[in-house]
């Protein structure tokens, strides 16, 4: 029995590029929410420990709020409902094609359901975010502020270069985790018509009826990303420990 009448005809190169093509949405979407959800939390979670009860009080509102509401319910509130917040004028440049100069580099400008996408992404998981890294803020032991302080060390450096080393390491793996989730949870934006990998593959198999080749590609495809993000944080964990192990020795 061969590998053909096993698994059925391959697919031919038009449908596999449109699945890459999906690939490179999926990937591009989900690097901008990662890197914005990055940023956006480690702002909140810095609001969420300062101390200043009706600042705690909003973050911690908005935490609850989006993580404990559908991601797709999300999106679809801002698919359909930003129209509706914004003027006429407003949508139609929104729609409208546009290319950006960054450093003299031209940028094609996203269409409306990449923008919404990705908003309603990072709003989702910014949420997640400002949790892991407020765990990882938190995990570091108070004695090794206060020996800082001991030293004649000011606030900032501190926290530069005592307490944020160490919450980076306890952050990391569950940001990791939240990472891949961006890259699975971006599957949901086919729902608002974002083009990507999970898009594809529909379009592949109702254009081919190949069922099993379209979602199988696209499965291997969610696999290789997550893998990469997995190889990324085996890496510099292992940098860590060889960077403690020399420590250890100089020591």
């Amino acid at each position: 029995m061969t590998v053909t009448s096993l698994f059925g005809e391959p697919l031919a190169t038009q449908y596999v590029l449109w699945l890459v093509d999906g690939l490179d949405m999926t990937v591009r979407v989900s690097l901008a929410v990662a890197v914005a959800s990055t940023l956006l939390g480690f702002l909140l979670a810095l609001l969420r420990i300062s101390g200043v009860r009706v600042v705690t009080l909003l973050v911690a509102t908005y935490v609850a709020l989006f993580r404990n509401t559908p991601l797709l319910v999300q999106l679809f509130f801002w698919y359909f409902g930003l129209p509706g917040l914004l003027s006429d004028d407003a949508m139609l440049w929104l729609n409208s094609p546009h290319v950006l100069s960054v450093g003299g580099v031209e940028l094609s400008w996203p269409s409306f359901e990449c923008l919404v996408a990705t908003l309603g992404l990072t709003a989702y998981s910014t949420a997640f975010v400002v949790e892991e890294i407020r765990a990882g803020l938190r995990g570091v032991p108070d004695h090794q502020r206060l020996s800082a302080e001991a030293l004649g060390m000011q606030p900032w450096p501190i926290f530069r270069y005592v307490v944020l080393p160490q919450a980076l390491r306890i952050a990391l793996p569950p940001l990791l985790g939240q990472y891949m989730n961006i890259v699975k949870n971006s599957s949901l934006a086919m729902a608002i018509g974002l083009v990507e990998l999970s898009y594809a593959s529909r379009q592949v198999e109702s254009e081919t009826f190949k069922t099993f080749q379209a979602f199988a590609i696209a499965t291997l495809f969610y696999i290789l990303v997550i893998a990469v993000i997995e190889a990324v944080g085996q890496c510099w964990a292992w940098q860590q420990r060889a960077k403690a192990r020399a420590m250890g020795k100089t020591a």
